[in-house]
């Protein structure tokens, strides 16, 4: 489904009812239709999946960086060390890099750890994402050993220049045809 959040009329009953918007009485209806459907099955929540996903519509993640080569300054570089917006989340990066990478947005997602690092396993592991600060070359490794179709890191996640520089061969070691990505 996708809906514009048009404001509802202040006078309505939906206002009333504490529906702000067309999105809002929309995602009221999802979870109501869903609750219908396993009550009339006589489902329990094992049974059916009735969840949904809202996503909406946002700039990109990444730092607004044009500046003019002549224009940079020391100063301008330290502010530029990450290249993510600091308001962004880990879901955020997530979603932006399934678009990317054309991975359907109601792919299953699983939350795992590895190494002590939140990593990101979508549709079993075609797609394992780990944004974390503090990689280090054993969550690599790991990461690399369940051999996903794409893998994807954040730049500013690596523990420290070893990591960054060892990242490519561990994969090329461990599974060689995975698809590396790093924001």
């Amino acid at each position: 489904m996708v809906q514009l959040p048009e404001l509802t009329d202040e006078k309505s009953e939906a206002y009333k009812a504490g529906y702000k918007n067309i999105c809002e009485i929309g995602k009221e209806r999802i979870r109501r239709a869903g609750r219908k459907i396993k009550d009339e099955a006589g489902m329990t929540a094992q049974d059916l999946d009735i969840g949904f996903r809202v996503l909406r519509l946002d700039s990109s993640n990444m730092q607004d960086v044009y500046y003019n080569p002549a224009a940079m300054t020391q100063s301008l570089l330290d502010t530029t060390t990450d290249n993510i917006k600091p308001d962004r989340s880990p879901e955020d990066l997530l979603f932006q890099v399934m678009l990317d990478l054309g991975v359907e947005l109601s792919s299953p997602i699983r939350e795992t750890t590895i190494d002590g690092k939140k990593v990101y396993a979508v549709a079993g592991t075609y797609l394992l994402a780990c944004f974390d600060p503090g990689v280090t070359t054993e969550t690599v490794t790991a990461i690399a050993k369940q051999r996903p179709y794409y893998a994807v890191f954040r730049d500013s996640s690596m523990a420290n220049d070893s990591v960054a520089t060892n990242f490519d061969q561990i994969f090329e070691t461990y599974s060689p045809q995975t698809v590396r990505r790093v924001l």
